[in-house]
């Protein structure tokens, strides 16, 4: 998710002297690539008659944090509390916030829409002219007890009585992300072959959001067994561990040699989007979901007479409120996708198994603020 638009300016905080300690909060840290840390910032206020405060019940973290922590984002600067993803309790309102009032349980969305700009009446949230993805980018996220959210009513979720809440966290980000970018974009259809390329919870998550529409076949690709199994227990048909076997071999004898009608490419490096212009058949749909930091090669000359559509999202959340419904009803389960828990205070072990999810068997991590 990249978004080049310039978010508010940050503003300093000053404490009296007696209460310096009620202004601060422990949050996660970005110092530049590679470089983070668990530490005191000042507790954020309203700044805006939109906005509203929100305590942090419980966050996690996710794959584009680590491509921020990679240097791939270079909006993202020094300084910035990352995270995108949480649901929270909350604690104050601004003068302009009519649907939330203290106390009231949310669930923050990854992105902020004021609701009134011409990208957000075309339903482009991520586009909008004063939001988009800003949280954990362009202003400070929810990897830290409290976090700002901006125009509030429009960004946040009512959390129903008795929901899970560690299920609700995945709504906040990657069940809209897979299911507008890999999905939707990708025209999964009743009877199609689709590949997802990637079995991480953004891949996990396509898997599960296009049995809605009833493929013949889902093919997950990637080069870890524990996650693959994974797959086929979540209803992936056939799984690929493309560093034990020619995956491009085996998807064309799946197919007679047709290719898959749609391959959703959700990893974000160039080996993954060119694997999928090679498997990809005539009238497929090519549907981009992993972020890109680094160019890929687009083969127009094999692709050029096939009929291919290539698309490409940033997430909206304009299915959110269906894909809550879903989850709350029962008929979706992305607690599936949840291996580990940790304190919000251990956010840097939580990183650890994230980082090292081969070896730690991670998928989603849920960080519980105590």
């Amino acid at each position: 998710m990249i978004n080049s638009l310039q978010g508010p300016a940050p503003v300093k905080i000053m404490a009296s002297p007696g209460s310096k300690t009620a202004l601060q909060m422990n949050a996660l840290v970005y110092h530049g690539p590679g470089k983070k840390a668990w530490e005191k910032k000042p507790k954020p206020s309203i700044l805006e008659p939109t906005d509203a405060l929100v305590k942090i019940s419980k966050t996690t973290i996710c794959g584009t944090d680590l491509h921020i922590l990679k240097g791939d984002v270079p909006e993202v600067t020094e300084g910035r509390i990352l995270g995108h993803e949480g649901v929270g309790i909350i604690e104050e309102t601004g003068s302009a916030v009519t649907e939330f009032k203290k106390g009231d349980r949310v669930l923050i969305s990854c992105i902020s829409s004021c609701g009134k700009c011409t990208y957000c009446k075309k339903g482009m949230y991520s586009h909008c002219e004063k939001g988009g993805w800003i949280l954990g980018h362009l202003i400070d996220g929810t990897q830290a007890e409290y976090v700002r959210i901006p125009f509030a009513d429009n960004s946040l979720y009512h959390v129903p009585k008795n929901a899970d809440e560690e299920a609700l966290v995945m709504l906040s980000d990657i069940l809209p992300t897979a299911f507008e970018c890999g999905v939707l974009n990708g025209q999964v259809k009743p009877g199609d072959t689709v590949a997802i390329v990637g079995a991480g919870p953004i891949g996990l998550a396509a898997l599960i959001t296009a049995q809605f529409y009833t493929p013949a076949e889902i093919i997950l690709i990637d080069i870890d067994d524990n996650r693959l199994e994974v797959a086929k227990a979540l209803g992936a048909t056939h799984s690929i561990n493309s560093t034990k076997e020619d995956a491009i071999v085996k998807i064309m004898r799946l197919t007679e040699n047709k290719g898959v009608d749609v391959a959703i490419e959700a990893v974000g490096i160039p080996a993954t989007f060119e694997f999928c212009q090679s498997i990809i058949g005539a009238g497929g749909h090519i549907a981009n979901v992993g972020v890109h930091g680094k160019s890929v090669n687009l083969h127009l000359e094999t692709l050029w007479s096939k009929n291919i559509t290539i698309t490409t999202r940033l997430v909206d959340t304009v299915t959110t409120p269906m894909l809550l419904k879903t989850v709350v009803s029962k008929k979706l389960d992305p607690a599936k996708l949840i291996t580990h828990r940790f304190s919000l205070e251990n956010i840097l072990v939580a990183y650890d198994a994230f980082q090292n999810a081969a070896t730690e068997k991670t998928l989603k991590v849920i960080l519980t603020n105590e």
